[in-house]
């Protein structure tokens, strides 16, 4: 008795042994699980190319596969909403920017999701320089002449953006208050049929992110009046800034960072942040941002915690003081 008890004993003893071992190959497809990287535009636009562009990068270091799941919609609060809400934590992040941070708390009077408790930052992406460019019909060719051009119209002056609420808009708006001009806004679905429009004289200017008009400007389909940086950009060293013509201090940009759901371990946050920095500073990754003029932001996730409520502030007022709302 005393025999088969103790033998029973040891198999048991066996069975429990084993079967944390039994589960390793569960745990092992969990992390094989690709992340699931949620940009709230459609794709194509610029955007989708950088999410694109540095998940490459970034599922190297990882040594997981990173999959783009685009959904465009209501300014970015679809995608946010979703990413929110999400409790599949270290298997999915969002594309946060301008929107998403900074500009919706102020533009709708209520949001599906809250910007700074429910997400954690990871860091700090890409931001788009905005350029004052015109069309054809614009005799301009330098800020001084725009602004006595545009101050000579007795109806006032129209201009493109990439939808309302957009950095080109309230970058625009910015413009507006600083210079007193009678502005207009017309906006478009996007940059692309903004861009569009330009080029074909239908509308006389807008103050446009450089990925949509650098080529454009090469061409000489669009002529560039200033950037809205505080230097001038690399890539397009010839264009002086809006700020040196005159209207000092004068700065605007779309940018964009990566985070993930609140509640995501900080292991798992500081892995994130490790291959994105790799990432932002890798050749390929480099060398696609230069083509767009892009400029990279690598930093910390509190730096980029930091700058999102800097913005916040910033936009809020300027949103505020013109009554501009979404809903």
């Amino acid at each position: 008795m005393n025999t088969s008890r103790t033998a029973r004993r040891n198999l048991l003893a066996l069975a429990l042994a084993a079967a944390p071992f039994a589960l390793l190959p569960e745990l092992a497809s969990a992390q094989n699980k690709p992340i699931e990287w949620v940009v709230g535009y459609a794709a194509g636009g610029g955007s989708d190319v950088v999410a694109r562009t540095v998940a490459e990068a970034m599922s190297k270091s990882l040594g997981r596969a990173i999959v783009v799941n685009n959904k465009p919609g209501a300014a970015t609060n679809i995608a946010a909403d979703y990413v929110a809400k999400s409790r599949d934590f270290g298997n999915v992040m969002l594309t946060a920017d301008f929107a998403t941070l900074a500009a919706n708390p102020t533009l709708f009077s209520k949001l599906p999701y809250d910007p700074v408790k429910d997400f954690t930052s990871i860091g700090l992406l890409a931001r788009f320089p905005l350029i004052l460019v015109v069309g054809p019909q614009v005799p301009a060719k330098n800020f001084k002449e725009f602004v006595a051009w545009a101050k000579s119209q007795p109806e006032g002056v129209s201009y493109a953006s990439a939808g309302a609420g957009s950095p080109h808009h309230l970058a625009t708006e910015l413009l507006r208050e600083r210079t007193g001009l009678k502005l207009q806004h017309v906006p478009y679905r996007g940059a692309a049929l903004a861009v569009q429009d330009l080029m074909g004289g239908q509308i006389p200017f807008g103050l446009m992110d450089s990925a949509s008009v650098q080529q454009h400007i090469a061409s000489g389909k669009l002529r560039a009046i200033g950037v809205a940086s505080p230097a001038r950009l690399k890539t397009l060293g010839d264009i002086p800034t809006i700020a040196e013509q005159g209207l000092a201090g004068f700065e605007a940009f779309a940018w964009q960072g990566l985070v993930v759901p609140a509640g995501t371990s900080p292991d798992v946050v500081a892995k994130l942040s490790k291959a994105l920095q790799e990432a932002l500073d890798s050749t390929p990754v480099k060398a696609r941002f230069q083509t767009l003029a892009l400029e990279a932001l690598p930093g910390t996730p509190q730096q980029m915690a930091s700058y999102a409520a800097a913005e916040r502030e910033r936009w809020g007022k300027l949103i505020q003081a013109n009554n501009i709302r979404l809903d």
